[in-house]
């Protein structure tokens, strides 16, 4: 009778173990289809980070072109991160708060990531008058900034204040780079190839610090897989 009913089931057996062969290798790729990084527009964000004439807008959203001035007083823009994966935050040379931690972690995503010829690094000062090249050379010596790799930029304050609110939605707070306009976050930005945003993190946060270089994978195997 056991050998009978054994014989019964070689069929049903072999038809279960081409199932599985076939079957899980699809449900892997529908998982890590799923995983793709979430492509962020104005209107997928907290209304108050965004400009209100761009508010409505709900895909197709890529950073601007921008032209700001680094630690070497080198004229950066947008080329230079041409199919480059950023991350981006906005600080301010003579902080004592946040932009500690937020320096700190940057220097280390860095040292991570220096041999890496597909990331790069981008912040903002937002104190530009006072964030004069001179004063942009000492920071980046003091935080081991490498030339090529992270720009500390200043550059005209209402063109900060713009990419912040219009491209970045980094910020909650409101102006256009006045005389009285100040931005403090602590927001780093990842940004793809394309030059969409991909992701926010607090970056004081060494936990999200792990996050982000996740993501950081997700996004390299995206493009990989293209």
């Amino acid at each position: 009778m056991e050998v009978k009913f054994f014989k019964k089931s070689i069929p049903t057996l072999i038809f279960l173990g081409v199932f599985s062969a076939l079957a899980i290798p699809v449900f892997y790729h529908l998982l890590k289809v799923d995983k793709k990084l979430k492509i962020y527009n104005p209107a997928d964000v907290n209304p108050q980070l965004v400009d209100f004439s761009i508010k409505h807008i709900t895909k197709d959203h890529t950073i601007a072109d921008f032209k700001l001035t680094n630690q070497n007083g080198n004229f950066i823009t947008n080329k230079n991160y041409e199919n480059k994966i950023y991350v981006a935050d906005f600080f301010f040379t003579r902080c004592k708060t946040i932009c500690i931690a937020m320096a700190f972690n940057m220097s280390e995503l860095q040292e991570y990531y220096k041999n890496d010829k597909d990331i790069m690094f981008l912040s903002h000062s937002v104190t530009p008058v006072m964030d004069s090249v001179p004063v942009l050379k000492e920071y980046a010596i003091n935080k081991g900034v490498i030339d090529g790799k992270w720009n500390v930029t200043t550059g005209p304050k209402k063109h900060i204040y713009e990419l912040a609110r219009k491209s970045y939605f980094a910020v909650l707070d409101q102006g256009d780079g006045g005389e009285d306009d100040f931005i403090h976050t602590e927001q780093f930005v990842l940004v793809d190839k394309d030059r969409r945003i991909r992701g926010y993190y607090d970056g004081t946060d060494q936990l999200e610090m792990e996050k982000l270089k996740e993501d950081i994978v997700l996004l390299k195997d995206e493009y990989a897989n293209k």
